[in-house]
């Protein structure tokens, strides 16, 4: 049954799960999925932590002892969180040591309020990286232009980071490059490269939903646009062409004489990581962003939902470089259509971060009406 996701490792890419809760931290299900399913690694964000909290009791004891020690609803939040990231990267450690720091991972994001705000999220970062505490930590920094400065000075203090809400290959490019400047500084201060790891996260169904819904505004009421490139034949395939073509922009990187030198001084790959990999689309395959990005240096997180199906019927093939010419041809068919795939990625973006302020924002109020419930007790 799991042979699928076992497999995956035999083509360089590792899967992580996009979920964490206490009920699966305490009652062995993360466990038996790194011992047993080849699990490699864990993401969480603000909606997944908000549903954890807010569907389970688990909480309930730490948050009343939290309330009693007259800690506030942001200490709560953070205390909460961090001890649940703390045990899950003790559980993926035998991952990390096994794989020589390579894999093992579980991520944890800084307050989604911070997206646009350098200095708030390297002080957020270095708070949590010292609040946890574990050499297999992500903090989660997104590539947005004030979030490039932060993931490059993170990186040189030796902080690990996986660099979400990524879209666009220009701000793949410069995340990429940030990495490099990081591992470069450093060396010029007489320090290590070689325990330094990063990935950057390239989100997928999200792309498709917008593109998707941009195209249809332009099929005519009886189905078919006249003049060619049709729009309807793009539908769904937006997300997976970007993806390729970050990859090949991945694989330049890989190749010139900037990373072969870090390399030579032990420098690890920022490998690339497919995100947002549930289908949102019941008419697509419910593995499709899976299947097509299979490859050395990759991560694939996924929901629950996508394991179990890519674990029941899941093809395993080395495929991320399969197709490059039909992924150009792809956005040379939306510039043709008139569809500016820079304005699609910005507005990606800023959906993106409130994506991830709304459920903080739930969270943080659920905690209060927990903290007054307590004290009127």
């Amino acid at each position: 049954m799991m042979d699928s996701l076992l497999k995956l490792l035999e083509f360089g890419q590792s899967y992580w799960i996009d979920n964490l809760t206490r009920r699966m931290i305490k009652n062995g299900e993360l466990k038996h999925r790194v011992e047993e399913q080849g699990l490699g690694g864990v993401t969480s964000n603000p909606s997944i932590f908000h549903k954890a909290i807010a569907n389970s009791d688990d909480y309930d004891p730490q948050i009343e002892t939290l309330i009693r020690e007259g800690r506030s609803k942001i200490e709560i939040y953070e205390a909460l969180i961090t001890t649940d990231i703390r045990d899950a990267c003790d559980i993926l450690h035998p991952v990390y040591k096994e794989r020589k720091g390579q894999d093992g991972f579980v991520s944890l994001e800084v307050s989604p309020y911070l997206a646009h705000d350098t200095e708030g999220s390297i002080q957020e970062a270095r708070r949590l990286w010292q609040t946890v505490d574990r050499p297999n930590l992500f903090i989660k920094i997104p590539g947005t232009a004030a979030g490039v400065p932060a993931i490059e000075e993170l990186l040189f203090e030796g902080i690990n980071i996986n660099i979400t809400l990524l879209f666009s290959i220009d701000h793949y490019q410069a995340v990429a490059e940030a990495y490099l400047r990081a591992l470069e500084r450093r060396l010029e201060a007489g320090q290590t490269v070689e325990n330094i790891a990063s990935v950057a996260s390239f989100f997928l169904s999200r792309i498709d939903v917008l593109a998707d819904q941009l195209l249809s505004h332009r099929i005519p009421p009886e189905g078919k646009s006249p003049s060619a490139p049709h729009p309807e034949n793009l539908r769904g395939k937006v997300a997976i062409a970007n993806a390729k073509l970050a990859y090949q922009r991945f694989k330049e990187i890989l190749q010139s004489e900037r990373w072969k030198t870090l390399a030579g001084k032990g420098a690890q790959v920022q490998r690339m990581l497919w995100a947002s990999t549930s289908t949102k689309n019941p008419a697509y395959r419910d593995v499709m962003y899976v299947e097509p990005l299979i490859g050395p240096y990759t991560v694939n997180t996924l929901p629950e939902k996508t394991i179990k199906a890519f674990a029941d019927h899941g093809i395993v093939k080395e495929t991320v470089e399969e197709n490059i010419e039909e992924s150009r041809k792809v956005f040379a068919d939306l510039e043709k259509i008139g569809i500016d795939f820079n304005l699609v990625t910005a507005q990606l973006e800023n959906e993106g971060v409130q994506k991830f302020i709304d459920p903080y924002d739930a969270l943080l109020a659920m905690l209060e009406a927990k903290c007054e419930d307590c004290k009127n007790r």
